[in-house]
């Protein structure tokens, strides 16, 4: 079948127009009968005017050296030399290798598309050698024409009908056998993956989605509290598993002050996840967030931890202490729905629970990622969820104070819980605490975030500035329930 494509190479193009002054038949087959001589006789053209090739299926005329009269080529004994596209030809020979026009010593033959192209050898018209010569050359070219033409035309009959091999063709790859590099997102998905669990909450006010992850073989699971808040009796919510299993949970225990919750499935056969510590995860450091944003369960991203210590509101409402968190910050990519599940390092151990994303929106609709996530340290979120676990409830540090936004940096005391941790350290209503050990506080949410960074007991160094002069007392910190 023919290809119209233009410039194919198969579709007769255009004959080039013949430069003006040219002779008219240039280019033309002479009469039968009539010798290439004696059509030369007959039409003696411009010798300082090209002649340009004229293609066809299966046929090409070739310009004649300077000064002589072109002929054409027989069809049955095409030219090796085969057309490329419009406007170029390729002329290397059989066997031979790509020509330069430096090999001639006359000037290169212009073709019709303006590139250099390889002039006929130059034809003797006088005396028995010449002759020879000629008669030779003219035999080396038959012999050529014909054995280019069978080649030519074989090439381009399969070539034009037989089909092209593509990557359809090829026979499926080896089944991969190779293994996750150690510490690669990989095998930390691999690893981490059968303990994350999909949360699914139905009450009478609507349904949600979040994540979880497995806290021991026999369902315990650990999840944010406003990811399960309205559960319970008043609502019904359903954890569906990485090995397609699923089954309802109870809730166990919850504490809104820190974000988190403990659920219980029904269910034996789990894989629990390995809790890591957060206390020397460096800034900078790999990590790798596991969730279902926006119910696609199973889904792995990864960033790094690009701060600690930030005081972050989550799952309260403004003003309100009770939802303060002293979170990981982090880049991996987390959406609602990640809610609860684990942010993990590159060996596989749990860091911090996500719970929260900065959304720089107008509030309208869901928000999405913009890089900007924050998880529990999984220091904290252990010793809440242990107590959760075994009790039910949670107690959180305290300091005893009241506190509120001064006219500088830091979080001015308004009030001091009697017998309390800062009364005790000498700590007074007018006070600006600046720094706990040496985190710096400026403002409110900073000193919630560093007391409850800490355990009931331990013993933090408080900086005060008055109006004496910056102080240090010393003082131990308390659980409240």
């Amino acid at each position: 079948m023919t290809d119209h494509t233009p410039g194919s190479g198969n579709q007769p193009e255009e004959p080039t127009p013949r430069p003006e002054g040219t002779p008219a038949g240039t280019g033309d087959t002479p009469p039968a009968g009539v010798s290439p001589q004696q059509s030369q006789q007959a039409q003696q053209p411009d010798p300082a005017q090209p002649y340009a090739a004229q293609q066809s299926e299966g046929q090409q005329s070739f310009a004649a050296a300077e000064g002589q009269q072109p002929y054409a080529r027989p069809s049955e004994a095409p030219h090796p030399y085969a057309a490329q596209s419009e406007g170029q030809q390729s002329y290397a020979a059989q066997g031979a290798q790509p020509h330069s026009t430096q090999q001639f010593p006359h000037a290169p033959w212009p073709s019709a598309g303006g590139h250099t192209a390889v002039p006929p050898t130059q034809q003797q018209s006088h005396g028995r050698r010449g002759g020879l010569v000629a008669g030779v050359a003219a035999l080396a070219l038959v012999c050529g024409l014909v054995g280019g033409g069978v080649g030519g035309y074989v090439g381009y009959q399969f070539g034009d009908r037989a089909p092209g091999v593509t990557s359809l063709d090829e026979s499926r790859p080896a089944r991969s056998v190779s293994t996750a590099p150690q510490g690669s997102v990989q095998q930390v998905a691999e690893r981490v993956l059968p303990s994350v669990v999909q949360l699914q909450l139905v009450t009478a006010r609507g349904s949600g989605e979040g994540s979880g992850i497995v806290l021991s073989s026999d369902g315990y699971i650990l999840t944010n509290n406003h990811v399960v808040d309205g559960g319970g009796s008043r609502g019904q919510i359903t954890a569906q598993f990485q090995d397609g299993r699923s089954a309802p949970v109870r809730v166990i225990g919850t504490d809104p002050k820190s974000d988190l919750a403990v659920v219980k499935a029904d269910i034996t056969g789990l894989t629990p996840a390995e809790l890591g510590r957060s206390d020397d995860l460096p800034v900078g450091a790999p990590v790798v967030a596991i969730g279902s944003p926006f119910g696609l369960s199973g889904t792995v991203t990864s960033g790094i931890v690009s701060a600690k210590d930030r005081p972050v509101r989550a799952g309260g409402e403004s003003g309100s202490e009770d939802t303060v968190l002293n979170a990981l910050q982090t880049d991996a990519a987390i959406n609602p729905g990640n809610s609860g599940g684990p942010l993990v390092d590159m060996d596989g151990n749990v860091v911090g629970i996500n719970s929260a994303i900065y959304s720089p929106g107008n509030g309208q609709g869901q928000a999405g990622s913009v890089g900007l996530g924050f998880a529990i340290p999984i220091d904290q979120a252990r010793r809440i969820a242990t107590e959760l676990k075994d009790r039910g409830s949670a107690t959180q540090t305290t300091l005893g104070v009241l506190i509120g936004v001064g006219n500088q940096p830091g979080a001015l005391v308004r009030n001091v819980v009697p017998g309390g941790p800062a009364e005790q350290a000498g700590i007074r209503t007018g006070d600006l605490i600046t720094k706990v050990d040496t985190r710096p506080i400026l403002d409110p949410d900073s000193l919630v975030a560093a007391v409850r960074s800490h355990a009931p007991g331990d013993r933090v160094t408080i900086t005060i500035s008055g109006s004496g002069g910056d102080r240090t007392v010393d003082a131990t910190l308390a659980g409240q329930g």
